[in-house]
């Protein structure tokens, strides 16, 4: 399985290309922002805040609402910001090269800035349920009232979200700017809670892997709260921000090949009778059932070995009766587990990457209500047909690596489980 690939912890918002105006890498960078050249396509000339005093004004206005944006758990990068501002003060209109650069450096920072203000900064390992809203900062960049004091505007466009003004009151009365750790879990949060306001549907569930839960929601109310069993550290759960598409009842447990080739391979070596024993079939990257009594297994290595490992279905099957089938390139889905000792532990990093459910017969039934009869799950024996139910409607499902949680009022900072947030 694809190891974890990046966790954003800490993101400054602010665009790379501020730092140094003569770097040309720089300036490169500015002129390559899709929103920036979008908002300059649709505002048909090549000069915004240089268009007039007022809107000049309106930058410099800009600019020191954003440099308090720690309070929104964003963090601006002053010293980029105060080389803007030179620019600002300091510009000869004479030269039109330099006012349209700085005119687009100061559009970068103010679009990103609304940008992150609404749907966060944080970036998942994989995620297909976003969609581009460009088009929405940039009309509420142009139409924002010039009279309306952008303080207002900046609170208007806020996230409403119930947990995230929680934190954002947390991290203004009970957090110092010396606390780098909490400072970094709670912004972390309220990127991951203001993503979720914005890409959240009627419907949809949330896996949240610092605390080993999941909940589903519907029509914004929580419906069904469950522990969770997640990944390893060292076979972490990726951020995966998708659709669950289709329940498989009875599933096969077609082992990934890394598992197969590094943790089976040398138990079969070893004693072959450990497939039949549990309940494992050998198959070839087709999916067709290899006779194994057929195969050398002493000519096979980890790197060498063409096969995979499919195991029985049944309610010992190791993905028990359930699993949500969800689309991503890591192999990762939510799903039963016949081991249920682990949900009664309070440390329950224990998988090999996936996400096993305390309640996976409720969920599937508030998923697919008639299509799924609990009787015959529970009865379900040792190759039982497997069944894919196909949803009306695909459920998103966030897996998310959020530190910091709250209930009603109560804020509580989780443990770094995988060591992310430096």
């Amino acid at each position: 399985m694809k190891k974890l690939i990046a966790l954003i912890t800490f993101t400054c918002f602010v665009f790379a290309g501020f730092a140094q105006q003569s770097d040309p890498k720089v300036n490169a960078a500015v002129q390559a922002d899709s929103l920036v050249q979008k908002f300059y396509a649709v505002n048909q000339d090549p000069l915004y805040w240089f268009s007039s005093r007022k809107n000049t004004k309106r930058a410099a206005e800009w600019l020191t609402t954003i440099e308090s944006a720690m309070s929104f758990g964003l963090m601006p990068d002053k010293q980029q910001i105060g080389l803007i501002r030179a620019e600002l003060l300091s510009v000869n209109s004479k030269d039109k090269i330099q006012t349209e650069k700085t005119d687009k450096q100061i559009t970068s920072l103010v679009l990103h800035f609304i940008k992150a203000l609404q749907e966060g900064t944080v970036s998942f390992d994989y995620d297909e349920v976003s969609v581009p809203r460009d088009l929405v900062y940039i009309n509420q960049l142009r139409n924002s009232s010039k009279w309306i004091p952008v303080s207002k505007i900046v609170s208007k466009l806020d996230s409403k979200d119930h947990d995230y003004l929680v934190m954002k009151k947390y991290l203004k009365d009970s957090i110092s700017n010396t606390d780098s750790v909490k400072l970094k879990k709670i912004a972390l949060a309220m990127n991951y809670r203001r993503y979720l306001s914005v890409n959240k549907q009627s419907e949809y569930i949330v896996a949240n892997i610092p605390e080993a839960q999941v909940k589903y929601y519907r029509n914004n109310q929580l419906v069904l709260k469950m522990k969770s069993v997640v990944g390893k550290k060292k076979n972490p759960t990726p951020t995966i921000s998708s659709y669950i598409t289709n329940i498989v009842t009875f599933p096969f447990w077609n082992v990934p090949h890394s598992i197969a080739s590094k943790e089976l391979l040398p138990k079969v070596k070893k004693d072959e009778s450990y497939l039949e024993r549990n309940r494992f079939e050998v198959v070839d990257a087709k999916g067709n059932v290899v006779d194994d009594t057929d195969l050398n297994w002493d000519e096979y290595t980890e790197k060498s070995f063409p096969y995979f490992f499919r195991e029985s279905t049944g309610p010992n099957n190791s993905l028990g009766v359930l699993k949500f089938n969800l689309g991503n390139p890591f192999s990762i889905y939510l799903h039963d587990t016949n081991s249920k000792g682990g949900f009664a532990k309070d440390y329950r990093f224990l998988s090999h990457g996936c996400v096993r459910l305390e309640k996976p017969a409720e969920l599937a039934k508030l998923l697919a209500a008639d299509e799924i009869d609990i009787q015959a799950l529970k009865s379900g024996k040792k190759d039982t047909e497997s069944k894919i139910i196909k949803l009306d409607q695909k459920v998103p499902v966030f897996i998310i690596y959020m530190p910091v949680t709250v209930d009603g009022k109560k804020v509580t900072f989780l443990r770094d489980e995988y060591g992310l947030i430096q």
